[in-house]
């Protein structure tokens, strides 16, 4: 959940937000799961929708002028190369590389989560894959 909550949401405060809302919003309607097989998929999408809840509610908008290139990489410093250009991806195809790679659902999966087709998976994945091997070669 948290790889999930990391790859829309850059606070780790945020992250923990909306991962507690999730597990509560979870356990309180835990009667409308049809099947216990999905459970994962269907956490993840609460998890998914809180984040996007919390990124509307917040509307984080800073001008460029007040937030610099130098404080942008401060803040990133921790973070390897590999996250560096992950996070260079737009929110879709971001959450579609975390979904695959980092959580091990399938493209059929991360289609039906988030409502779109599987071709569509598919090409978000090779344009990551293009874009990240382009941002770690510039990295060297």
């Amino acid at each position: 959940m948290y790889h999930v909550a990391k790859t829309l949401l850059y606070s780790d405060a945020d992250c923990a937000d909306a991962i507690q809302e999730a597990i509560v919003k979870a356990f309180s309607s835990i009667h409308t799961l049809r099947r216990d097989a999905y459970a994962k998929t269907w956490l993840v999408r609460i998890v998914i929708n809180e984040c996007y809840a919390i990124m509307r509610r917040e509307k984080k908008l800073v001008s460029l002028e007040d937030y610099s290139l130098e404080e942008a990489a401060q803040e990133r410093e921790d973070y390897s190369d590999l996250y560096e250009a992950l996070s260079h991806l737009s929110k879709e195809i971001r959450l579609t590389v975390t979904l695959y790679y980092m959580e091990g659902y399938s493209v059929k999966e991360i289609a039906a989560l988030m409502t779109t087709t599987e071709s569509a998976v598919k090409s978000r994945l090779a344009r990551a894959r293009d874009k990240m091997k382009k941002e770690l070669a510039k990295a060297q």
